[in-house]
């Protein structure tokens, strides 16, 4: 059992990756979508993606209940991919969930969970700081969940024009 976590800005080629990464653990492929079909736009982005995967996904719905949804996909010989852990993190903020509360139910979920596991997430922490109240929170909590999967996770990589850097394992 491997857990990894790939990190990276926008369109930096994370999902690329980690679906890379997938195909060659195995044949039995579950993607657990963090993102809402809220617009249009949305909505064909999420059909781009699905169809970019291709066959040979299973694709399951977990914009809030990750952890649940984690549980019923993840055995040994499956691998699943989380694309992507910022969209959750907004996504239970927008609900007015308690952010500590559920990234500590994730960290213990991915501990002892069978088969590999793959997290997308995005680096915001890069960039300027936000202007708003909002979005500082959200950058914090983002930094906050990335630093505790990083510490969950067996491997670790950052993504960079399509290119992986190995931060751990």
């Amino acid at each position: 059992m491997t857990n990894t976590l790939i990190l990276g800005g926008a369109r930096s080629g994370k999902s690329r990756r980690a679906l890379a990464l997938a195909e060659k653990v195995s044949e039995r492929r579950v993607f657990l979508a963090t993102a809402e079909a809220l617009d249009d736009e949305m909505d064909a982005r999420i059909a781009r993606h699905k169809a970019e995967r291709g066959e040979g996904w299973e694709t399951v719905e977990a914009p809030l209940d990750l952890v649940e949804a984690l549980e019923a996909a993840a055995t040994p010989d499956v691998v699943c991919v989380v694309d992507c852990l910022t969209l959750w993190l907004s996504n239970l903020m927008h609900h007015g969930r308690d952010m500590e509360r559920e990234t500590a139910r994730l960290c213990r979920a991915l501990n002892g969970r069978p088969g590999s596991i793959i997290l997308v997430s995005n680096e915001v922490g890069l960039g300027l700081v936000p202007e708003t109240k909002l979005g500082r929170a959200f950058r914090d909590a983002q930094g906050r969940l990335n630093q505790a999967m990083a510490q969950v996770c067996d491997r670790v990589e950052f993504i960079a024009a399509g290119l992986p850097l190995t931060l751990k394992g």
